[in-house]
């Protein structure tokens, strides 16, 4: 049997010029084409600076850091004066002394670290934002998202600031822009 023998099992597919081609295409086994000299096969679009939505979520990323080592700062003072005033029995007729007897230190102190923890955690998604994929960008979602959460409903008042960043970071990291800042290739 030949090659251009029409009952060869193993041989091309006969098919008459024109009939069933896409234009511009050779005949052949459904290999792709190489592209033509001077144009990127793959990243046609990809964007080759971070664009402005995404790096505006990234300032805010560094915000929510900055807000996070402040608010650390302020539990902290907090456990401290009233471990402190706990000791003084001169305090304990004072009124702002009972509202902040309230907190145990013990909480106060874990709302520390809690505090640092996401700050530390912030910080290490601000800088993936160069070199991140698409993992990086839903990581960024779901830290928008549980951020939004917290500042809605434990630091209702303190946590207004983070509601508004932390949604505008899941809105800007999430669009179509993130997208594909996320998903562009990396040589």
């Amino acid at each position: 049997m030949s090659y251009g023998d029409p009952n060869n099992p193993y041989g091309a597919p006969q098919q008459q010029p024109g009939y069933g081609q896409p234009q511009g295409q050779a005949p052949g086994y459904g290999y792709p084409q190489a592209p033509p000299l001077g144009q990127q096969p793959y990243g046609v679009g990809a964007p080759q600076t971070m664009p402005g939505n995404v790096s505006a979520a990234r300032v805010m990323m560094w915000v929510i850091v900055g807000l996070q080592v402040i608010g650390a700062g302020i539990f902290a003072v907090a456990a401290a004066t009233i471990n402190a005033a706990q000791k003084d029995d001169s305090l304990k007729d004072n009124s702002a002394f009972q509202q902040l007897a309230d907190y145990s230190t013990g909480r106060l102190w874990a709302l520390v670290v809690f505090a640092i923890a996401w700050g530390v955690f912030a910080a290490v998604l601000a800088t993936k934002f160069t070199s991140g994929g698409n993992g990086t960008r839903i990581t960024l979602l779901v830290f928008g998202i549980i951020t939004a959460v917290l500042g809605l409903w434990p630091f209702t008042i303190v946590g207004l600031v983070h509601l508004v960043l932390a949604v505008l970071i899941a809105c800007f990291v999430g669009g179509s822009k993130g997208k594909a800042w996320f998903n562009r290739p990396r040589y």
